[in-house]
């Protein structure tokens, strides 16, 4: 019998909560010192849904390509195409509709913004289908999807791609992306090869060396920038946000070791009070002193 749609399962299937992270489109927009200008402000809105698109193909995609492993996760396995409340010819369908939207969006943006959503839909498909089961670099392609997001967003407002944005997403995306990986090696202990077949070339101890490392260049990246890049005061103000980005890391590092959270970063930010407030913090800071301090 043939299955009816199910608008509320193929909405979880379209991963909402993840869409938080397409707010990195949005850096480029800030730190050029264009938030309040209507026309950049509606080309970045415009970018960051066409990427909420474009991301959430991707995620379809990947559940279509690992329902077998998915069904083994403890969590997983309540997502709706392993639970077979969408049928993978919805999914299909669902996934062509929305890369269709996302590519045109962007051809309409502007169609170099076509070129940037490209790249990153076939960044996401390379590993969907392969990248994934690449020991470090997995975590190297999630990082570069953040880094898509944030040249997309400087793309469609038309300003320079800043090394300073390239740099700091960058390693901030690998420090997450190792933080999941310890994650899903402690939550499914000796499931951890059949859910994710590289899990197995990893341990806590190296993904422990390699989190701290990458959260310690990420403190000195974000350092530099504050008195080393062009678009920041003269004074040196911006280095008052420095102690927010390492409360932040730290605190994030408190939760994956104590509380062995880290599996959904996108959902921990908004689950944990006190890093909310700090990111919060930082932002209302870095607009202060970008634009109102001189």
């Amino acid at each position: 019998m043939r299955r009816g749609w199910n608008p509320r399962a193929l909405l979880r299937a379209l991963r909402p909560p993840q869409w938080t992270k397409n707010a990195v489109v949005f850096a480029a927009l800030v730190f050029s010192g264009e938030l309040f200008s209507a026309g950049p402000l509606l080309s970045a809105v415009v970018a960051a849904i066409v990427f909420c698109c474009v991301s959430s193909a991707g995620y379809l995609i990947n559940d279509l390509r690992d329902i077998a492993g998915d069904r083994i996760h403890p969590m997983k396995r309540h997502r709706p195409i392993a639970a077979g409340l969408v049928s993978p010819a919805q999914a299909a369908l669902a996934a062509a509709t929305l890369v269709t939207v996302a590519l045109g969006g962007a051809w309409l943006a502007r169609p170099a913004l076509l070129a940037v959503v490209g790249g990153y839909l076939g960044l996401m498909i390379a590993y969907s289908y392969g990248l994934k089961r690449l020991v470090i670099l997995d975590v190297f392609a999630i990082a570069a999807g953040f880094v898509l997001r944030a040249v997309g967003g400087a793309v469609a407002i038309a300003v320079p791609v800043s090394p300073w944005l390239f740099v700091c997403t960058m390693l901030l995306a690998l420090f997450i992306g190792f933080g999941k990986r310890r994650h899903e090696l402690t939550s499914l202990a000796a499931r951890a090869s059949h859910h994710r077949a590289n899990l197995e070339a990893y341990s806590i101890p190296l993904l422990d060396q390699f989190i701290g490392v990458v959260a310690s260049a990420t403190v000195m990246a974000y350092t530099f920038y504050t008195f080393d890049a062009p678009n920041v005061p003269p004074n040196h103000a911006m280095m008052l946000t420095i102690p927010f980005v390492i409360y932040a890391l730290f605190r994030y590092l408190y939760l994956i070791h104590r509380r062995d959270l880290g599996g959904a970063p996108e959902t921990l930010l908004f689950a944990d009070p006190p890093l909310l407030a700090c990111i919060a913090g930082w932002g209302v800071t870095s607009v202060t002193i970008l634009y109102f301090v001189s």
